[in-house]
């Protein structure tokens, strides 16, 4: 629902973790966000959320009062678990309203 969204407790780093019920094979990750400076995507093959490794860090461009919406076009991976990791802000909270990942 857009009307949703996860928020930080106002340190950072923060995480968000999302799990698959079986391994995926991703293509594409995006998310809407606010507010969110720099910004890792992990992932893991592991039965458990634990292993990972970084796929992308991005510096996120400000959007004075607006969403942003950032898509990240990656090399075709398997993940069990998708970590991103918020790693600074613009602001002492941000929040995550959609994650998508495209894929089979």
């Amino acid at each position: 629902s857009s009307k949703t969204f996860w928020t930080t407790t106002g340190m950072f780093p923060q995480e968000l973790i999302i799990g698959f019920p079986k391994r995926v094979k991703i293509s594409k990750v995006a998310i809407q966000c606010y507010l969110v400076r720099t910004l890792r995507i992990e992932r893991s093959t592991s039965k458990d959320p634990v292993g990972f490794q970084q796929c992308i860090e991005k510096d996120l461009q400000h959007r004075e009062g607006q969403l942003q919406m950032e898509e990240f076009p990656l090399p075709e991976f398997e993940a069990t678990y998708l970590r991103f990791i918020i790693k600074s802000a613009f602001d002492h909270f941000v929040s995550v309203h959609r994650v998508m990942a495209e894929g089979t």
